[in-house]
């Protein structure tokens, strides 16, 4: 029996051997080599990330072999006879391009270095003359691009400006974005998540330049790579880092009624080293807002109803800045690293008064309160990361990565109050230090196989340590004296270990991308005054798998279907335990025991071309469980108190459309979603559903007066919001500019909302026990100039290293980071 078992295994080997190598003997040696290169973009010189290519017989039809380009624009045909071969590249928004005549030897089996450049079809070209333009937005196999270079018109705006003209996002007044109508998204900077979007992402927003950013990517339903944090998507923001020889920089100014803001930006490269310089500083002209308030109290004994109404004096200052360098050891090895500085304040002094009247009209009791607030969220972040590319293969890449993060919220405010009863007669300071540490390791390994399949592994930990101190002073006292029974610090620790693995290869055309990440999450948190008995601790383990497959068709078409599982953590702003008593009617407080929301996110996508428009079409699906929303609760005093809880579930359907359109000078870009909202929970022991239909639109357009000077417009409208308990308001922008640029200098004129002086917004919410309505109105017409000079010689000539900028979490084709390869984001 054993011989038996011997010879039936090494007949096995011998068979496996035969069919891998031809055979043993006879013939001569069968000699198999490989035909490898790279795909660029004819224009901007940059890589052509997922790019289908087909390889066959020198002048034949049939296809032997299919490859996809990974996000470097690589690519690799493995196990390749000797012979004459053809290539033909393929993506949506260029011409197919045939590369013939591709000889490989018994003598030489390798053909490498192939530079196959795709040329964009929305070239224009004339009997004489060939303009050459990148198309503004680009379909990728697993996100959105919308390239912010190359639109002028948010010239001299801020961040907030740029997302508003990219397809699926959505931002409100204050600047809050969403995709698909969800907040709940992950923002990254250049692949890499950034402490200063941990406490307010629309602040945040408002102090990055717009003239800094490269491009927007949309990934509504990310791979495994990245963190599964961001139930609504994620938003990578890449900025401007060029690769150059020499010294370049640009400066930037904004003089405007509403705002104002100034940046520069200087690029230094030589050799393999290179480093870049950016600063901006914005300010907010002080603007009076009005205050509405009414509250209808139901109750056994008969409705009461409290009104308020005052007005608020608002101001804004921010800086932000950062420095970069990296260097390239050789063609294998380099080294990357960075640090950003940031800081945003506002300043805020109002007078309200309120009156709460019963069912006659009789006041109950009346009060007023001046305040005076100075609130700063500040911070920085140091990022450094080596990469390791392999001789045998420089697709095999090896990435390891540290982050440290701070970021503080800081708010300070003077309450003097009267009124014609003791509970609103004070004078107190209230004062709330929040910070937010973070320690993040990672490591992420590329491995190429044969057939262009490409495996990709990973491991991440984060540690996260947020501190909440707050304090309650007696100011009418001398000397001011702490109330110590309202004043705490609070501890909470957030530590999150991760790993994943991600598979993409292409089946007869079809392109996959799949692949699971794992992650655990420990949290803890303490008071330091242990007798209030609120300590905790918790842990929960997530799988999140993720699949897409997408197919390119005929004439540019692309069919795409994909699947993810999603997790939203909450942030600092909602678990911060400090109670925000500056309105004793109208209290303000985080909730540190909530759970993360859990989504299950389908999408289809079809993408084509029809007498000369682009469209992009999606339908999706999007099941969410412990769904975070604010709630408002009465207090037994009868004071509003507004906090956050994990209400319950939704189950979303939605469509959503984006159009673009070039007609000789003018180009227009339109769009728009739709999409429900079916959620049903329990919110103060009250079991509650709401349905809503809810829809945003949007267009943008610019048109080319002459080669150098340019007129554009944008505008978009939100409906409401639904939630369990109300609906928030709907919004609506509009804003038009003209731009004329004389060599290295432009100057712009740009007027938003030119036929509203105000706007107003009003906020609803009820209960069993009540009904609520907020509001506020607030100068909104704004007119503004902007400048921008160029400035340096330098030499753009390509790098020689063969270390390529990848954005490392996901697939893309992020440029401008130097020797780059990875980093902190999945």
């Amino acid at each position: 029996m054993k011989k038996l078992l011997f010879f039936v295994a090494l007949s096995l080997i011998c068979d496996i051997a035969y069919s891998q190598f031809g055979g043993f003997g006879g013939g001569g040696p069968k000699i198999k080599g490989k035909i490898s290169g790279v795909i660029l973009d004819s224009l901007a010189q940059e890589p052509v990330g997922f790019a289908t290519i087909s390889l066959k017989r020198n002048g034949k039809e049939k296809i032997i072999n299919g490859a996809l380009s990974d996000e470097n624009g690589e690519f690799s045909f493995a196990d390749i006879a000797p012979g004459k071969y053809d290539v033909e590249v393929s993506f949506l928004g260029y011409d197919v391009k045939l590369y013939q005549g591709i000889e490989t030897t018994k003598k030489k089996p390798d053909y490498n270095d192939l530079k196959i450049e795709l040329v964009s079809t929305d070239y224009i070209l004339d009997e004489v003359q060939i303009t050459e333009k990148r198309a503004l937005f680009e379909n990728k196999v697993d996100r959105i691009v919308f390239n912010a270079e190359d639109d002028s018109s948010v010239a001299g705006g801020d961040a907030t400006d740029v997302l508003r003209k990219v397809p699926n996002l959505s931002v409100d007044l204050d600047g809050n974005v969403s995709i698909r109508g969800s907040q709940n998204i992950r923002i990254l900077i250049n692949g890499k998540p950034s402490g200063m979007f941990s406490t307010n992402v629309a602040d945040a927003l408002k102090m990055f330049p717009a003239d800094q950013i490269k491009r927007v990517e949309v990934i509504t339903s990310p791979g495994a790579k990245y963190d599964g944090e961001g139930s609504g998507g994620i938003i990578n923001i890449v900025t401007k880092k060029a690769n150059i020889e020499g010294v370049a920089g640009t400066l930037n100014g904004s003089l405007g009624n509403r705002q104002s803001n100034a940046s520069a930006n200087i690029n230094m490269g030589k050799g393999r080293f290179g480093s870049t310089i950016n600063g901006s500083l914005f300010y907010s002209t002080p603007v009076d807002g009005t205050f509405t308030f009414e509250r209808t109290n139901i109750s056994p004994l008969g409705e009461t109803v409290l009104s308020q109404t005052g007005i608020q004096n608002t101001s804004r200052l921010g800086f932000n800045g950062s420095a970069s360098a990296f260097y390239d050891f050789n063609a294998y090895n380099a080294l990357n690293t960075s640090f950003s500085l940031r800081g945003f304040g506002f300043d805020t002094e109002g007078t309200f008064g309120g009156v709460l009247r019963d069912a006659t009209g009789s006041e109950i009791f009346s009060f007023t309160n001046n305040n005076v607030g100075d609130n700063l969220f500040s911070g920085f972040d140091w990022n450094t990361d080596y990469t390791r590319k392999f001789e045998a293969n420089d697709q095999q890449e090896l990435v390891i990565a540290y982050q440290l993060s701070k970021a503080d919220q800081d708010t300070d405010n003077d309450i003097l109050g009267t009124g014609s009863i003791a509970d609103f007669m004070r004078q107190e300071n209230i004062f709330n230090d929040g910070d937010n540490w973070e320690n993040t390791v990672q490591l992420d390994y590329t491995h190429p196989l044969p057939n262009s399949v490409k495996l990709e592994v990973g491991a991440k930990a984060v540690i996260r340590d947020i501190i909440s101190d707050s304090r309650f002073t007696n100011t009418a006292l001398s000397p001011p004296t702490l109330d110590a029974a309202r004043s705490n610090i609070f501890d909470y620790d957030q530590d999150v270990s991760a790993g994943y693995a991600q598979l993409s290869f292409v089946i007869k055309k079809l392109q996959f991308i799949t692949g699971m990440r794992y992650e655990r999450t420990d949290i803890a948190g303490a008071f330091e005054d242990a007798s209030l008995g609120l300590d905790f601790d918790n842990d929960y383990d997530n799988w999140l798998p993720n699949f897409t497959i997408s197919k390119g068709l005929k004439n540019f078409r692309n069919l795409k279907f994909s699947y993810s599982k999603r997790i939203q953590r909450p942030s600092l702003f909602n678990i911060n335990p400090f109670v925000n008593t500056s309105d004793l009617t109208n209290i303000r407080t985080g909730n540190p025991f909530l759970d993360p929301e859990v989504t299950d996110q389908f999408e289809i996508s079809y993408n084509f071309r029809i007498v000369g428009f682009n469209v992009f079409a999606s339908g999706y699906n999007k099941r969410t469980n412990d769904i975070i929303e604010q709630t408002l609760t009465i207090s037994e005093s009868g004071a509003s108190i507004n906090s956050f809880s994990n209400v319950g579930k939704n189950n979303s359907y939605g469509i959503n459309m984006f159009v673009n359109k070039t007609i000789n000078k003018f180009n227009i870009r339109f769009g728009g979603d739709i999409f429900s909202y079916d959620a049903e929970g329990v919110v103060n022991g009250e079991s509650l559903s709401n349905s809503a239909l809810n829809y945003q639109i949007f267009t943008n357009g610019e048109y080319s007066i002459t080669s150098t000077l340019k007129a554009d417009f944008f505008g978009f409208f939100r409906s409401d919001q639904p939630t369990l308990q109300g609906s928030t308001p709907s919004f609506s922008i509009f804003g038009l500019g003209v731009r004329k640029d004389i060599k290295n200098l432009s100057l712009g004129i740009r007027i938003i909302e030119p036929f509203s002086a105000e706007k107003e917004f009003n906020t609803t919410q009820s209960g069993e026990s009540f009904s609520q309505v907020s509001g506020f109105s607030l100068p909104f017409r704004s007119f503004g100039v902007n400048l921008r000079y160029k400035f340096g010689k330098v030499d753009f000539k390509e790098r020689r290293s063969k270390i390529k900028n990848t954005d490392q979490k996901g697939g893309g084709d992020q440029q401008g980071q130097g020797g780059q390869g990875g980093g902190i984001g999945s």
